[in-house]
């Protein structure tokens, strides 16, 4: 009777094959020998973990082989799994066959310091990495808890176009291409788009990339981005700031719980993220700017903030902190002033916490026909572009408001990274679009 064929696991599996013989594939990570034993740390994108090669397990010419392999050679291994604490992952395997699926030579990425410029140019294999495979876990989980927890309250995903006619926030930051002889630009934001859907289906969001032609080379910004983007029917400003405090307490909350091991890889410290839980503190840009001010931080009221403003504020607080009220002026046409002082709008920046900055801009919008048509006026932007947009307020306008979160700078903020580069597979900078 032909032997059976030991069952193909991941290397995130092993705990449940403790004793069993399995197959595993994947790529060697690193190699040390010392006589007639190998030992191996192979990663399959799951995990990590080291396969102990003998001469007397597997013949003189298959070791021969092993030992000559370099990072990143593609092998398929068969061995017992055995549990060793000592080991990447707790276990690791006695190997009693190995097939070289296909060696690698001249890696250019070693096993010891390079430049981040280095790292930029060959990020198709830096992501092979432990602290990038991480990064790019916990951008994934953190992007699942966001999205589902929207889901879970009614939120219909609805996609917003990538190509648009027209500008969302403001036409000195657009990618402007052609349409078959007519101008278009890449998208800023799903939000104008989203304000549709949501009189459509009452609650809705976007998820996708956006395009942002700004000249800065700021750890904050990148000119390809992807942001998550709800809006509602019927909520006003307040019940806005609070789905999302809810949001991003519970986003927090399932990653501490669902990520900690890839938290762990990245040496962050978790114990500022415990703190964050609802309700968020809240300050006008009022306060903001008079405490600014009181600190020696230059800023005149009217003026928008940067990073070093954003930063003093946030570090005044153990969680996130709402900055409300901003003037009019500063803020996007759509923004609603506020009733009783028309001079700010009913708009709110969150600031993550330990200095990071904001995360989430948003807020209510106009609903008056009349008022969006001045703002469009006051902002030198054309009536023709927007006209789909002011039929909303046409035909059965009612009060809504929604926001966008912005994927890199919280992932960022959640890893307690200082350059947000490493949190995007293939980041786009304005020095930078390759690979």
């Amino acid at each position: 009777m032909a032997s059976q064929e030991p069952p193909l696991v991941t290397i995130s599996d092993l705990g449940r094959h403790a004793g069993e013989t399995v197959r595993l594939r994947g790529w060697v990570y690193n190699l040390r020998s010392s006589g007639k034993i190998a030992f191996v740390i192979l990663r399959d994108g799951t995990g990590f973990t080291q396969v102990v090669i003998t001469v007397g397990a597997v013949g003189d010419a298959v070791f021969e082989q092993v030992v000559g392999l370099s990072q990143e050679s593609a092998v398929s291994v068969v061995g017992a799994v055995r549990q060793d604490s000592r080991a990447p992952g707790g276990f690791e395997i006695s190997a009693t066959e190995v097939e070289i699926i296909s060696p690698s030579h001249d890696y250019p990425i070693a096993l010891k310091e390079h430049g981040p410029e280095f790292l930029l140019d060959h990020r198709h294999l830096w992501l092979r990495t432990p602290r990038q495979v991480a990064l790019m876990r916990l951008r994934a989980g953190l992007i699942k808890a966001l999205r589902d927890f929207l889901d879970d309250r009614g939120f219909v995903v609805m996609d917003s176009p990538i190509l648009t006619p027209s500008a969302c926030e403001g036409t000195t930051t657009l990618f402007q291409t052609d349409y078959f002889g007519e101008p278009a630009y890449l998208s800023q934001s799903g939000q104008l788009y989203q304000e549709a859907t949501a009189m459509a289906l009452g609650r809705t969001y976007c998820f996708g990339p956006t395009f942002r032609a700004e000249k800065s080379k700021t750890r904050r910004h990148l000119t390809e981005f992807w942001m998550l983007e709800p809006e509602a029917a019927f909520v006003d400003f307040e019940e806005n700031m609070r789905i999302q405090e809810d949001m991003v307490s519970y986003m927090v909350a399932w990653l501490l719980e669902n990520r900690a091991e890839e938290l762990k890889v990245l040496g962050r410290d978790t114990g500022p993220l415990r703190n964050v839980a609802a309700p968020f503190p809240r300050i006008t840009y009022d306060e903001a700017v008079a405490f600014l001010k009181e600190k020696g931080i230059g800023i005149e009221w009217g003026d928008d903030f940067g990073a070093p403003h954003e930063t003093a504020i946030s570090l005044r607080f153990d969680r996130p902190v709402f900055v409300t009220h901003f003037p009019a002026a500063i803020k996007a046409f759509y923004m609603k002033p506020d009733p009783s002082r028309p001079e700010v709008v009913l708009g709110a920046d969150l600031l993550a916490s330990e200095g990071y900055g904001e995360i989430i801009g948003g807020g209510q919008r106009i609903d008056d026909l009349d008022l969006l048509q001045r703002r469009l006026a006051e902002h030198g932007l054309p009536e023709e572009p927007y006209r789909w947009y002011l039929d909303l307020r046409r035909y059965g306008s009612v009060p809504h408001s929604g926001f966008g979160i912005g994927i890199e700078r919280t992932l960022t903020w959640i890893a307690g990274l200082d350059h947000l580069r490493e949190t995007i597979p293939f980041p786009r900078m304005i020095n930078r679009i390759y690979p």
